[in-house]
């Protein structure tokens, strides 16, 4: 039986994860998360008897430490940090806690026999445009944002800890993955509620700034794939999509699929961290998921019916 560790595993890529791998009877899921942005209601239900929730804030040596050495993982993903836009800079000392939970982390798994360290980093280290689409091959430490520059600390300290104790690693760096168990702290999930409840959709600056969005079952099956497949070891992956679109055009999409009668307005623009362009080179997750990507109205029209469902919008 496969032992392993998910972190942050009450968020939203953190607990889809964990859904996905408790599919498989060889696999003993432990989910850790202190539930500073994840919720309890993402956690799988009792029923499922091969996974076992503690609540635990890896930034804490004891805590985490206690944990590891008991379960003697096979692998670790290490999915918890800090996240949204406007936390993360209101609190960037928060932010710069989580170089404790990535120490802790790796020297844990170095120490217990962890077979891999799969690492949740973002487009963030990036920074802003230099080469586009973004390349797993660029780094170019531009960013200003502590959200970013630990990402690039922790990717760092993984590729050293595989040249100084040979503890094997995979780096995704996630691009916006939405899905329905999204926090409404994100653009997507904000766009849909406002837009099913016909409120104002709110954009920073003229809109013209561009993202790719990435359905959750494409990002757990392309990193899961990275598991069950000893696949990207050693490197450094980007998760996301190739289908670049403007915020205003995100919003109005979302106003015709929804049929709403939602206005856009224009706020002031970010004064920072709101970078131009965002688009992922997905060569290497293409390899990986081995079918085409969902489409960006199948996705939004899936996170409809699950959050009428669950969430009621």
């Amino acid at each position: 039986m496969r032992k392993i560790l998910v972190t942050g595993g009450a968020g939203q890529v953190g607990s889809c994860l964990v859904d996905k791998l408790i599919e498989n009877d060889e696999n003993f899921v432990v989910i850790i998360d202190n539930f500073l942005t994840g919720k309890k209601h993402n956690l799988p239900s009792s029923k499922n008897k091969n996974f076992k929730f503690i609540t635990c804030d890896v930034n804490n040596f004891r805590d985490i430490s206690t944990i590891v050495t008991a379960y003697n993982f096979d692998y670790i993903f290490h999915y918890a940090a800090v996240v949204g836009v406007k936390r993360t800079t209101d609190h960037p000392s928060w932010v710069l806690e989580d170089i404790h939970g990535i120490e802790n982390i790796l020297n844990l798994a170095k120490n217990t026999g962890v077979k891999r360290v799969f690492f949740s980093s973002s487009s963030e280290v990036y920074g802003e445009l230099i080469e586009h689409p973004q390349n797993e091959l660029t780094t170019p430490l531009n960013s200003r944002l502590p959200y970013a520059v630990v990402k690039n600390v922790g990717e760092s300290y993984l590729k050293a800890y595989k040249n100084d104790f040979d503890l094997d690693y995979t780096i995704f760096r996630f691009f916006n993955t939405y899905g329905p168990k999204q926090s409404l702290d994100f653009v997507m999930s904000r766009f849909v509620k406002n837009a099913l409840k016909n409120d104002e959709i709110q954009l920073y600056g003229d809109g013209m700034q561009t993202r790719t969005f990435c359905f959750i079952d494409d990002n757990i099956e392309a990193t899961t794939n990275c598991l069950y497949q000893d696949l990207m070891v050693n490197d450094t992956i980007n998760i996301g999509s190739d289908n670049e679109i403007t915020i205003l055009e995100l919003a109005k999409t979302i106003i015709n699929i929804t049929d709403s009668k939602s206005k856009i307005v224009h706020l002031p623009a970010l004064k920072e961290g709101d970078m131009s362009r965002r688009k992922p080179d997905i060569a290497k997750m293409k390899l990986v998921l081995n079918r085409d990507l969902t489409s960006l109205e199948t996705g939004i029209n899936q996170m409809i019916e699950f959050g009428k469902k669950y969430r009621h919008w």
